[in-house]
């Protein structure tokens, strides 16, 4: 339920790293945060460029029960967005950790991927 590979924030977003030689971090809501807002209807999220600082608010998910605010889980320039959710914003719902990631992100500081969660610590934060 949390991927062993991924890093987390404490507002159920999750960060990737693509791979060892891109700089930039895949970023998505938890499939535990997904499934907490139900059906994803709308996707907003921050211009490609966009200058995004830790903890501020960067977009809005929007669901048949409420809207809920996506946080930037590190300070960097926003380097893609997942166009495929303007068509589908359920990709959030049915695949939280592959199709229906959020942006792409460049950090500032890339040693403070590392200071994220672990899963386990994660689940320990959403299991208590």
């Amino acid at each position: 339920m949390f991927p062993e590979d991924l890093k987390y924030t404490s507002e159920h977003e999750w960060v990737r790293r693509p791979g060892e030689a891109d700089s930039s971090v895949r970023v998505g809501i938890t499939d535990f945060a997904q499934d907490a807002l139900g059906d994803i209807v709308y996707v907003s999220l921050p211009e490609v460029g966009a200058e995004v600082e830790s903890g501020s608010a960067v977009g809005e998910l929007e669901s048949t029960k409420s809207v809920s605010d996506v946080y930037a889980p590190l300070s960097g320039t926003v380097a893609a967005v997942n166009e495929a959710l303007d068509g589908t914003p359920e990709l959030v719902n049915s695949d939280p950790y592959g199709e229906g990631w959020l942006f792409e992100l460049v950090p500032s500081d890339p040693a403070s991927v590392d200071a994220l969660m672990e899963a386990s610590e994660y689940r320990s934060s959403v299991e208590s």
